[in-house]
């Protein structure tokens, strides 16, 4: 095996910028000798990463210090599509031995909780969580609680293994909860996976997704989604193939071009990002600047909700629509036969909405009901919710350091999942490629989830969904 001082010459000879170009003479003492510039050949962003890994090597080596060989790891997990579009989820492992659930997948929330053996309300077609049947569960004896838009779980904290993506962490805290308002579990959902920073744990305690990446686990410092598309499409099942979400790397197959990062423009919170832009069938329209612009990128919410104005100002554009009442007061219509063109922007580029995302329903012969809603969101959170409406147009990524959230143009391969039938995922228990320890403080937050959790619209859209009201 070559050594890497050698690894180091050989590239840096092979890169040279000056180079003595001998001629046919021999050259006599004294005499100068002329050096051309060769112009260099191009090098990748690969062969950087190659030569600058080499020289902190060698040089770290050369001067005594330590090269980390801690191993970094990245994996995915294929999600379900629930009731098109309502939601989607994923699978994890927990206890010892391994028992699969299904979970939501919500960068909205940082807490992970499970359906406990002891539940009934809406529990009884779901996997359940017994920790007499783990060997490795620790009762905390904390009580947890969580509201969100939809409803409320309530139950205690615990200690275990928790799997996922072939990845472990050996100690993670999580709820197991025996109370779960109705509606907000849809089997074979068994409870929910908290993707956003510990500041808004209700627990306390930090989500799975930052133990592994505060603790070097993933090979990148990131996790990232493609969403499938049913919501326009014939003969849907309950549960279809929901796409990828994908820990410590980006899946290049899933994206083309390049990831646009926009800084998070808070203190890590939820994943919240400045809404800068929005255009409605080509016309820019007004909306809120400054805090009033922050948005929440939240896999776990349906729709996009957002200020009063900004709401009105986009049906404004929309020839025919109309304020809507009773159960659908902060909803509005318009004529179904109308393509809606939305595109947000966050600072970089501008992403379009699809047609097909922006009509949620039919509500009448000729009229629809817009995705795009009013929200009145509480005191200290932000404006605006943009859920998988406008997330199953992009490829989107969250990265923890620096913290950012970025989105690409999905592929061709991407787009081509989009409405094609098949056997959702099931939840398996794979080998475990990297481990980690969670940290063990943790104090309860009276924060609570703002945002209209994927629960609610599906206990109250399933009904409409399912066919046309005339």
């Amino acid at each position: 095996m070559l050594s890497s001082a050698w690894l180091l010459v050989t590239v840096l000879l092979s890169s040279s910028y000056c180079v003595a170009a001998p001629g046919p003479k021999s050259i006599t003492a004294g005499q100068s000798i002329s050096l051309q510039r060769r112009t260099p050949s191009a090098r990748s962003v690969e062969d950087w990463a190659a030569w600058a890994q080499n020289e902190r090597e060698f040089l770290t080596n050369r001067y005594g210090g330590t090269v980390s060989k801690k191993k970094r790891s990245e994996g995915s997990n294929l999600l379900t599509n629930q009731n098109a579009d309502s939601s989607f989820y994923g699978s994890l492992a927990i206890g010892t031995p391994p028992v699969s659930f299904d979970v939501i997948l919500d960068t909205g929330s940082a807490d992970l909780w499970v359906a406990d053996v002891s539940c009934t309300v809406d529990c009884s077609r779901v996997a359940v969580f017994d920790a007499t049947s783990s060997s490795s569960f620790k009762n905390l004896s904390q009580p947890f609680s969580i509201t969100y838009g939809s409803g409320e779980a309530a139950g205690s904290l615990g200690q275990d293994v928790v799997q996922m993506a072939g990845f472990s962490v050996s100690n993670q805290v999580f709820a197991t909860v025996d109370q779960v308002s109705s509606g907000l579990l849809t089997s074979p959902v068994s409870g929910l996976l908290g993707l956003g920073w510990q500041t808004i744990s209700s627990s306390g305690y930090a989500p799975l997704w930052q133990t592994l990446v505060s603790s070097g686990a993933w090979t990148d410092p990131l996790m990232s989604f493609q969403l499938t598309r049913f919501i326009n499409a014939s003969n849907v099942q309950a549960n279809e193939p929901g796409g990828t979400f994908t820990m410590g790397f980006v899946n290049s197959s899933l994206y083309t071009g390049s990831i646009d990062y926009q800084d998070l423009v808070a203190t890590p919170s939820f994943w919240l990002l400045s809404l800068t832009s929005m255009t409605v069938q080509g016309t820019s329209i007004t909306i809120p600047t400054g805090s009033s612009a922050y948005a929440a990128i939240d896999t776990g919410t349906t729709l996009v909700g957002g200020p009063s104005s900004a709401i009105q100002n986009i049906y404004a554009q929309i020839p025919g629509s109309q304020a809507g009442t009773g159960s659908w007061t902060g909803y509005y219509s318009y004529p179904c036969d109308t393509q809606v063109n939305v595109a947000i922007s966050f600072g970089g580029p501008s992403w379009s909405v699809s047609p097909a995302d922006f009509q949620l329903t039919q509500i009448s012969s000729s009229d629809c009901i817009g995705s795009f809603f009013e929200l009145s969101s509480g005191s200290g959170a932000p404006s605006w919710v943009v859920g998988d409406t406008f997330l199953k147009n992009v490829y989107s990524v969250f990265r923890y350091n620096p913290a950012a959230v970025g989105f690409a143009q999905l592929s061709e391969t991407a787009l081509a999942m989009n409405g094609v039938n098949g056997d959702p995922p099931s939840a398996t228990i794979g080998s475990v490629q990297a481990t980690a320890t969670a940290g063990v403080s943790g104090s309860s937050n009276s924060a609570n989830k703002w945002s209209v959790n994927a629960g609610a619209i599906i206990a109250a859209l399933v009904p409409v969904i399912g066919g046309v009201l005339l």
